[in-house]
């Protein structure tokens, strides 16, 4: 198959492009997500695509949605951030373009772009985490992406790490996004900041701010990066949760890559030297396994277009396998 386009569905933002078999974006389009209306958001993900359709041979459309998805890639099953449940947008899609169209859930297709196109193009074993304002992520085994019986597998982020902890917003408590996302980064600088502290004072002022409510990860990220104290602490804290969670998943997929992703890993060594300490000290039978490498991902905001582009060129997994 040549031509696809990969469709990246915010909560604000449309993204749309062009892709070839290389993973390479030709063409762009975009359009805001009117997030409270399913029909107005089919036809914004319509309308985009039809706009790079008009130019280009396209053979299929792949579209990430942040949601649980079927396992036939066609229904978004629930989506947090947006109206659709139990939404076929395959079909309405597909209706619509009169082209084959397929539906992923957005942290998969990323995972999937960075291990056809970025940081985990030459193994077979994979798992990526993006640790952004939540944590998101997807599993490749042996060259397949992990979807579960159900196609709601390798949600990353809501893996218990502590019983009985902070609250999630998928209402379960001690989940590993509330301890390792960006999120939490803005929790803890925040709650330092109120506590009267005069390092987080000083970090506030490298921050441009006064007031505590107005921290923010990127904020914090930035400060860390010019190696304010109190910044540089709240990163390796994260990133101390981070390698714990991700020593868990290693016992369970065994991958030859770690690929770290999201917003906050603009930190760099920041954070994934902080998590990879971690992660060996809590690696059960650390002595005696080969230890998965890390790497920050490649494709940045593409990677989900990317994904979403090529998947859309491999069968559904009840008709053969994903490569």
């Amino acid at each position: 198959m040549g031509l696809t386009i990969g469709i990246d569905v915010g909560g604000t933002k449309i993204a749309a492009g062009v892709v070839d078999e290389q993973g390479v974006i030709g063409a762009r389009a975009h359009r805001d997500t009117p997030a409270d209306s399913v029909d107005a958001t089919a036809a914004a993900i319509c309308d985009a695509a039809a706009e790079l359709i008009a130019g280009h041979a396209v053979e299929a459309v792949g579209i990430g949605a942040a949601g649980f998805v079927s396992s036939d890639r066609s229904t978004v099953l629930f989506a947090p951030n947006l109206a659709w449940r139990d939404e076929p947008l395959g079909a309405r899609v597909a209706e619509q373009l009169k082209i084959p169209v397929v539906v992923e859930n957005d942290a998969n297709a990323a995972a999937w772009g960075e291990f056809a196109f970025g940081a985990a193009r030459d193994v077979e074993h994979m798992v990526c985490v993006t640790v952004g304002t939540g944590i998101g992520g997807g599993v490749v085994i042996e060259g397949e992406l992990l979807r579960g019986a159900h196609g709601v597998a390798a949600e990353l982020g809501h893996m218990r790490v502590v019983p009985g902890g902070h609250r999630c917003g998928c209402g379960a408590r001690g989940c590993l996004e509330q301890y390792a996302s960006g999120r939490a980064l803005v929790r803890e600088g925040r709650a330092r900041a109120e506590s009267g502290s005069l390092v987080a004072a000083q970090m506030l002022s490298v921050c441009g701010i006064t007031d505590p409510a107005e921290l923010t990860g990127p904020m914090i990220t930035e400060a860390a990066m010019q190696g304010d104290p109190c910044a540089v602490d709240l990163l390796e804290d994260l990133g101390r949760w981070l390698g714990e969670g991700l020593a868990s998943l290693a016992t369970m997929f065994d991958p030859t890559q770690i690929v770290i992703g999201g917003g906050v890993s603009a930190a760099k060594d920041l954070l994934t030297t902080s998590a990879q300490r971690a992660f060996e000290k809590n690696l059960p039978a650390r002595s005696n396994r080969p230890h998965a490498a890390f790497g920050l991902a490649e494709l940045g905001n593409d990677a989900g277009l990317i994904g979403a582009a090529d998947l859309a060129r491999r069968p559904v997994p009840s008709l053969g396998k994903s490569r």
